[in-house]
């Protein structure tokens, strides 16, 4: 079958010199998505060979996304800390640097 190098088919092999289908192998383990086996989905576009994979990776992006909502909940309790840290320092200081005449 020739046709146009533009037109392909899923079924057509896949040359060594491009990069693969996403639909190649699992995202987690790497492990080949080939026969007639199930491909398990998740976010819409990333394959997983079993249901224990893509649970693996929902765990794994769950922690993470928690991780992040807990940095930026954290982060601005930080700078607080931080100004008001460095406020009372800069008063200390000008109290300490303060001449008394008599």
């Amino acid at each position: 079958m020739s046709g146009s190098p533009r037109a392909r088919f899923f079924c057509d092999p896949l040359s060594d010199e491009g990069p693969g289908h996403f639909l190649d192998s699992c995202f987690l383990c790497k492990k080949p998505l080939t026969g007639n086996r199930d491909i398990f989905m998740y976010r819409g576009d990333t394959p997983f060979c079993s249901e224990e994979c893509r649970q693996e990776q929902i765990e794994m992006d769950e922690a993470k996304e928690k991780n992040w909502k807990l940095s930026l909940k954290a982060s601005p309790r930080k700078e607080k800390k931080a100004q008001n840290q460095k406020s009372n320092t800069t008063s200390h200081v000008r109290a300490a640097g303060t001449v008394v005449a008599g």
